[in-house]
């Protein structure tokens, strides 16, 4: 269906690669850089908007924090729920979530805002379930990155990797990816696309990192995420 955009039938594989440790990026690249930033301000309630699976959720509740996750999938939330069961999941789109304004010490989108269709309504969401002083954190997948997702590395003869093309950068745009038995529609959108909007939400930038992998990332896998703009971590904060 034109609303079919593989995640139910990819949950299953998506639980599998992620694991308690998540996958590759999150593990050694922006875990490292968002959970420093998501326990700075010592929020007591967070919410987690694309919560998926729950892995960030339970992170967050093991360092003293009451979160709160949303996802629109319904096998991926009721995963979470059955590892999380004193947890608080919700079943609903990011453009229209059933919470009261200004709920909310801490809003995170851990790389969430590629999977959400109307990305504009979701930031707008997302800042208005936010508390005066607290900070939306996102992870994205780098608009580089998006940018030629679909054709991915440029390899030589041998399959190695030479370079990571850029195309179509302006172009927002849907499209399919497949990896480790998961097939999910992404979005491509211009880095401007996301900043204007949370910009237009009177949010103020307080934070903003390409981060590269940690030193205990295995080297033979690390190197591509410090070749290429993989991913973006930015902190927003509501004016109080």
């Amino acid at each position: 269906s034109a609303m079919d955009n593989g995640w139910q039938n990819s949950a299953a594989a998506w639980i599998a690669d992620q694991g308690e440790h998540g996958d590759f990026g999150r593990r050694y690249v922006l875990d490292p850089v968002m959970l420093p930033l998501a326990l700075a301000r010592k929020p007591k309630t967070a919410l987690d908007v694309g919560c998926g699976e729950g892995r960030l959720c339970r992170l967050l509740r093991a360092h003293g924090i009451a979160p709160t996750g949303v996802d629109p999938t319904q096998s991926l939330i009721s995963h979470a729920r059955a590892h999380d069961p004193g947890g608080f999941y919700v079943e609903a789109a990011a453009e229209a979530m059933p919470f009261d304004d200004a709920s909310f010490d801490l809003v995170v989108s851990y790389l969430s805002l590629i999977d959400i269709p109307d990305y504009r309504a979701g930031i707008t969401e997302m800042a208005r379930v936010l508390k005066p002083g607290g900070a939306l954190l996102i992870a994205n997948l780098n608009s580089f990155n998006t940018a030629s997702a679909e054709m991915g590395w440029v390899r030589d003869a041998n399959h190695n990797p030479r370079h990571y093309p850029l195309d179509r950068y302006l172009d927002e745009r849907a499209f399919w990816t497949e990896w480790s038995g998961i097939r999910i529609v992404n979005h491509h959108r211009p880095l401007k696309s996301y900043v204007q909007a949370l910009l237009g939400c009177s949010l103020v930038l307080r934070h903003f990192d390409e981060p590269a992998p940690d030193s205990g990332a295995p080297e033979s896998k690390a190197q591509r995420y410090r070749r290429a703009p993989w991913f973006l971590v930015m902190e927003w904060e509501k004016a109080g």
